[in-house]
């Protein structure tokens, strides 16, 4: 998880994608810049629902948004990245995480989202 630049709590990397670029390969981009982790993204573990304050328009005066969230299998950890000097990238057991969400869709993200995921690869695996 990484630190927020905006108040307290942890966040996962997250971000909107450009134009040339698939959900996908904007999560691994978000991964790099935010946290500074590269790996192999594995599955799709949810779409969750949020309010953005900074997403405030004429199109969506609420702020909805909707965050793609995927497992990253995590290969490498940067020395560099390009939000170093304003993210501290932490790793946490999972109930650590869920108790430093600062997010309500987020812990819901990864309770649900991701521990459900997790269990279906254990059992495969198995």
């Amino acid at each position: 998880m990484i630190s927020s630049t905006s108040g307290p709590g942890l966040l996962f990397p997250k971000g909107g994608w450009e134009n040339d670029e698939t959900v996908e390969e904007a999560a691994v981009r978000e991964a790099i810049e935010e946290a500074g982790v590269r790996g192999d993204l594995l599955d799709f573990v949810g779409a969750y629902n949020f309010k953005s304050k900074t997403h405030e328009d004429e199109f969506s005066p609420e702020g909805l948004c909707k965050a793609a969230m995927f497992a990253l299998l995590v290969k490498e950890e940067l020395n560099s990245w390009p939000e170093q000097s304003t993210r501290i990238r932490s790793w946490l057991t999972i109930s650590q995480a869920i108790q430093n969400c600062r997010h309500a869709w987020m812990k819901e993200a990864l309770e649900y989202g991701f521990c459900k995921w997790l269990a279906q690869k254990r059992k495969t695996t198995s």
